[in-house]
């Protein structure tokens, strides 16, 4: 879920959308999701002093994760822009 949610938001922020890719992997305490896009895009995407990706990443702090039980659980949500 949190991939898509950052999908969304790179692909409607940059110029080239087709480029925007989120990788994600999972440790026990931690979900790392690798956002890649066009180098020409990498500004958008950081934005001045870093604004968007703060942004987006209190956003990522803000959703609730569940687990196979539906039952919330807490894992730090860490973005990469690549």
């Amino acid at each position: 879920m949190e991939e898509q949610l950052v999908q969304y938001i790179a692909e409607n922020l940059v110029s080239h959308p087709d480029q925007v890719r989120v990788n994600r992997k999972d440790t026990s305490r931690n979900v790392v999701l690798e956002l890649s896009v066009a180098p020409g895009d990498m500004g958008r995407v950081i934005g001045r002093n870093g604004r968007v990706a703060n942004s987006i990443r209190a956003l990522l702090r803000a959703m609730p994760e569940q687990n196979e039980r539906g039952r919330e659980r807490r894992r730090r949500v860490i973005l990469e822009i690549e």
